[in-house]
């Protein structure tokens, strides 16, 4: 039984792997050399768009960090008030 599950298990990981590595390996095998090249430029293109950043991700991290500096500010105001006579 757990012989079977773990088969079960490769044979999952092998054919979600295969689809992926055999749209990069097909280029190739493309004769044509016009094709060929053009082939690698799209899946040059597909890499770059993939490793792009995201840019919303810096304004709202800054925003956050700004109210964490209200915060700590307030923070700090108040404890001077509470210790002004030490």
């Amino acid at each position: 039984m757990a012989l079977n599950f773990i088969l079960m298990a490769i044979l999952g990981i092998l054919t979600g792997a295969v689809p992926a590595f055999a749209a990069v390996e097909q280029c190739r095998f493309i004769q044509a050399r016009p094709e060929r090249e053009a082939c690698y430029a799209r899946q040059e293109q597909e890499l770059a768009a993939k490793r792009k950043p995201e840019p919303a991700g810096d304004s709202s991290k800054l925003d956050s960090l700004q109210e964490m500096r209200r915060d700590d500010d307030a923070v700090y105001k108040s404890l001077r008030s509470i210790c002004r006579g030490c």
